[in-house]
Parts: structure tokens; sequence; C-alpha cells
């Protein structure tokens, strides 16, 4: 399928008009807003200025705008628009179709303007239509055209009642004929100078971006199934080919975007974009996927895929069948282990929530592994569960670490070669044993099964920064932000500003928040930086930001009110009060609870929570040498002890 320019010549058996009540005559003009449709020339203006629209998409909105706000349910579309054409997708193409009307319209789906979804019928047109004379009524004889209604000669145009005319005469179908006929030999000469002069050397793709497929089911409880077919799509590309893949976290701040498929792949760098959608109608599943060259727009390769409900092979079928089409097919390893439908759809539904809610996520990988215990990576999603839940104060780490540990271990003996249980093991051994040695040789073993990964990257800075390596935990660091620019927005800055690189860590901050302005952990981050740094206005005011962002002005309201009355102290003293009542309820880190003493300088509450710290083996521990609210520590003989304890820990 190849795109089309808006002069396209209309399909033949194409026409607007459904019924008698509603026919047109075929030069009808519409106007709506600020577009004028003239379907004669298969054209559509804004004001003035012509808009480049594709066959399909123009057919699709000819028939919306003529059927003057009545439903056109898909079926009708498909026979429409499709009905002389084979082995062709018509719901995949209906959504395409509607998606670059929407970019062209620039409509809203959420409130549409222009083009109402009817979930799971189809689609009405809902702007209010002027529909203009016909534009080749003065050639038509006058004893053909019925009777109008007297009007003024400078009455307006009437609104959808405008009666219709006779057709034009045979002439008039003559020369158009005749035109049909050399623009025909001007596309066929056309198509052959672009062969020879500039198809002979296509541009190769070598990135892809796996854009979020869509869910038409018309249930928004398997939008988790979409996430996931994306996710494994992604994953599986990568794996089958030699292409650069963009990762899931970067492309999924497209979902529900309706722009130029162009822009979207500058953005993310790439050659290629794939799009499709996915529905589960009973046990069974449905995915279309296209994939499009970004630079031209063009349709390269389509196709459907119909499986079981929760088959696992389906997006590693459809991984090899694009990597074949872009000629980057690597070798398919053995045939994968068998996984149950059911224990992959709760993969699935964990998966989902680890990245939206992840405190749900671990009962859908338990329930995976307990499906099918030799399910290897719902054992390593597990372990991740464990591990970032502990490190993010989510769960108590003296509950976490040993089921952690021990779906980890699973994870690797059931997929010694896989990069998502060796990432696990390296996360044990980080946060659980503090044993650094171990952490880095696990991270460096991940990255060498899955290169392009840039997770990998980030936590191999995590680990060199922990063994007091810096500039190499900056690169890894880089290297990850190259890969996966959306995936981990934070690390560069979190690695500078553990390396007291301040500014660095400032200016990189202002530069991911300019494209993720509401990211809660980018503007604690950035509050986080400035404490830091000693500029405790800026602390609040970013502090203040992050609570807005996360829709809680209330609480930025008491933090200004806090600072307000009684500065940097003021505020500490306010967080403090916060932090040990929630403690009552859930597990709140002492360590965190210490950096508010250690700013405050009381040296026995500091000293007393980090020895707790160490007790539980709280992650944030591993941090605090470079925090410099600890400083005025430094010399104190009990403090040195908890550092020396941590180190033989490390070297055990």
């Amino acid at each position: 399928m190849t795109t089309e320019a808006k002069t396209s010549v209309p399909n033949a058996a194409f026409s607007p008009e459904i019924n008698s009540s509603s026919a047109r005559g075929p030069d009808t003009v519409y106007e709506f807003w600020e577009f004028r449709l003239n379907c004669g020339r298969f054209e559509l203006l804004r004001k003035t200025h012509p808009l480049r629209l594709e066959r399909k998409p123009m057919e699709l909105l000819i028939l919306l705008v003529s059927r003057e706000g009545q439903l056109v349910s898909r079926s009708e579309i498909a026979e429409r628009l499709w009905s002389s054409e084979v082995f062709v997708d018509t719901e995949h193409g209906i959504n395409t179709a509607i998606r670059k009307l929407r970019q062209t319209l620039r409509d809203d789906p959420a409130e549409p303007k222009f083009i109402q979804t009817v979930t799971g019928v189809g689609y009405r047109f809902i702007a209010p239509v002027i529909i203009q004379p016909q534009a080749f009524q003065s050639q038509v004889n006058q004893s053909q055209v019925p009777a109008l209604p007297e009007t003024e000669p400078d009455d307006p145009p009437r609104v959808v009642r405008h009666l219709s005319t006779s057709l034009p005469p045979a002439r008039t179908y003559a020369h158009r004929a005749l035109w049909l006929t050399a623009a025909a030999a001007l596309v066929l000469l056309c198509l052959f100078l672009a062969k020879h002069w500039l198809g002979s050397k296509p541009r190769v793709i070598q990135s892809l971006a796996v854009l979020p497929l869509d869910n038409v089911s018309g249930d928004t409880g398997q939008e988790y199934l979409a996430a996931g077919m994306t996710d494994e799509l992604t994953t599986m590309i990568a794996r089958n080919s030699t292409l650069r893949i963009t990762s899931r976290t970067s492309v999924m701040q497209y979902k529900g975007v309706h722009r130029p498929l162009s822009e979207i792949a500058h953005e993310l760098g790439v050659d290629g974009i794939v799009e499709g959608s996915v529905a589960r109608e009973g046990s069974r599943l449905h995915m279309t996927l296209q994939l499009i060259r970004a630079d031209t727009d063009s349709h390269i390769w389509a196709q459907s895929f119909n499986r079981n409900s929760g088959d696992p092979a389906l997006a590693e079928q459809a991984a090899q069948e694009i990597a074949k089409q872009l000629h980057s097919a690597t070798p398919v390893a053995a045939t994968q282990r068998y996984i149950n439908p059911e224990a992959h759809d709760a993969y699935l539904r964990g998966k989902y929530l680890w990245f939206s809610n992840m405190r749900d996520s671990g009962a859908y990988f338990r329930r995976a592994t307990e499906i099918q215990p030799d399910y290897a990576d719902a054992w390593a999603g597990l372990a991740d569960y464990y591990g970032e839940g502990a490190a993010g104060d989510l769960l108590d780490p003296r509950t976490a670490f040993g089921p952690e540990e021990e779906a980890a271990k699973r994870a690797l003996e059931l997929a010694p070669d896989s990069a998502e249980a060796h990432l696990a093991m390296a996360a044990v051994y980080l946060i659980a044993h503090w044993d650094f040695s171990n952490a880095d040789l696990e991270s460096q073993r991940a990255i060498s099964l899955d290169p392009r990964n840039g997770e990998m990257y980030y936590f191999r800075a995590c680990v060199l920064d922990a063994m007091n390596r810096p500039v190499e935990a900056i690169e890894a660091a880089k290297r990850s932000i190259e890969l996966a620019p959306y995936q981990r927005p934070s690390a560069l800055a979190e690695m500078y500003s553990f390396a007291h690189q301040y500014d660095a860590a400032l200016s990189d901050l202002r530069l991911r928040l300019e494209a993720q302005p509401k990211n809660t952990y980018l503007l604690f981050l950035q509050s986080d930086v400035w404490r830091r740094k000693g500029d405790y206005k800026e602390a609040v005011d970013a502090w203040q930001r992050m609570l807005v962002a996360s829709g809680d002005p209330g609480t930025a309201r008491q933090v200004r009110q806090a600072y307000e009355n009684g500065g940097w102290r003021g505020f500490l003293r306010w967080q403090l009060h916060v932090r040990e009542g929630q403690a009552k309820s859930s597990y709140v880190s002492p360590v965190e609870l210490a950096s508010y003493h250690a700013q405050l300088g009381e040296r026995e509450q500091t000293l007393a929570l980090l020895e707790e710290g160490y007790r539980q083996r709280a992650t944030d521990m591993r941090w605090i040498r470079q925090d410099p609210a600890y400083d005025f520590l430094n010399s104190d003989p009990h403090y040195r002890s908890i550092l020396n304890r941590m180190g033989e820990l490390a070297g055990s």
C-alpha cells in the first residue's frame, strides 16, 4: 500500500451517496469551521491552503460529512471503502484512516469537534456543515435544474438542506474521462521516474519504534493487554533483529496522541514506525500491525494475526515477520518454553501495573508463577517488584529481601541466559547484601545479553556509584539516556548529583523537564539537588511544583506556609512531623528521617536512625556517603563505624 497525495483519483466505485434521502451530486462542496471539502476535486482546504490527505481518509471524510450527522457503522465503512479489495485488514484500515483524519483536522478524540466515536459501533460527523452550490451548476442546462426556492442574490448558502441538482451533461463526463486518462498517464510516468531516479537506492531502515497499540475491543479493562503486547513486541523485535529499537517508556508519551507519524519518528530519532491494534473476542486475540517508513509516510508491510487469547508466541512471530521485511533478522533461537496462556495473561497484567501502580503488580506476578512454576519472566518480574518496592519505600526491606532473592534465583535457574534474570540477581547483591563486586558482575552479564536496553546501563551506573567510581557511573548513565531517554530520564542528573556536580545535574534536569514538565520524580530530584547545593528557596519551590504535579495543591500550600513561617528549618520540621506520622501506619525508611535530623544538626537522633537503617539494610543507606547533610559527622567515631561496617559487608 502506498501513500497518495490529496489529488489522487478517488476509487471509481466510491461515491458519498448512501441513500436517496442524503444523496448529493459528485461535485458537492461542504464547509465546516475553517475547512472546505470539494468532493468533485477530491480536495480539502483549511481556509485557502490545500491539505495533504491520502485516498482512504479522504473517502472516509466524504462519507462521514455527506451523512449529515448520522451514525456510520464500521461495517458500512468497510463495505463502502474496501469492498473491491481483497486480503485487506479493514479494521486496522479504518483505525488508521480515522487517526489521519483527526491529525489533519486537529481533532481531539476525547473532546471531538468533528468526528465522534461511538464505541464498538462506528462514527458520526458532528460539526455544523454548510453545503455550497455545486461547482458545475453554471454549466448545466437550466431546463434540467429543478425549481429552487426564490432567494435574493446575496442570500448565504443553505445549511445541510440545500436541494441537489441533476448530473452534468455527457460532454462534461467526456472531458473528465480525458482528464483522468491524462492524469493516469502522468502518474505512471512519475512512478517510472521515481523508480529509476530515486527508488534504486531506498533509505535503509535501521531504527524502529513500536507505538502503543490501540485497544479496539471497546473495553477499557483490556488496556493492560494492549500495553503488554506493545511491550512484548518491542522486546521481541529487539531480540530478533539488528535494528535499534526505541524503548517502551520512550514511546508511551505518544499513546492516544494524533500527530503525523513523520513528526513522531523525528522526535524519537527513528527511520520506521510500527503501529497497530489489539482486540480480544472471547478466547481469541486479534492483532493488526503495519510498518511505515517515516521519511515518506509510506506503508511497507501490514498483517493480521489471530491466536488464542494469551498466546505468548504471537509477539515473537510478529517480530520475526517485521525483521524479515527489513532484512535485519537474526538467527532464531531455540524453541521457547511453553507458556500457559492464563499465566501469560497474569504476567501482562503485572507488567501493566508495574508502570502505573507498582504496589499492585506483585499479586499478578505471583499468580503467574503459581499457575506456571517454571515461568522465568514471571519470577524475574516478582523479584523486581520486591526489589523496587524496597528501594522506593513501598515495602519494608526486612520482609522484602527474602522473597526478592528467592524469586531472582529461581528466574536465573530457569533462564540462565535471561538478561532480566541477571539484572534481578544484580539488584539482590546491590540492595539486599551490599555486595557491590557481585552486583557489578551480574550487571555486566545482563548488559552482554541485552546491550541495547537502557535499563541495564542505568542499573550499572547505580552499582558503579556505590563502588565510588563516579566518572564511570556518569558514562553509564549517559549510555542509558542515549538508548532510552524516557525510561530513566533522571539517570544522568542522579549521577551528577552523587558526584557533587550540582550545576551539571540542574542543567540536565532543566532539559528533561522541558519534555516532561509534570514528571514528579524529576521535580523531586530537582528539589534535592537545590538542597544539596544550599539554595533552599529553590528547593522549596521545586518541592511545591512536585506536589502540584502529583495533584496535591493543598499540601503544596502547607509547604509554602511552613517555609515562610520558619525558613528551611521550618520546612524540615514540618516534613519530619508528616513522615513520622505516616511511619505509624506504613513503612518509612529511618534513613529518610535521619536526613531531616542531620540537616537540623541533631547529632544523636541522626546516628540512632542511621544505626536502625543499617540494621534494617535500608536501601538508601548506600547513598549517605555522597549526601552533604552528613558532612558534620565525618569525624564522629560512631558515624565512621557505620561506614566501616558497610564497607566490610561490601567486601565479604
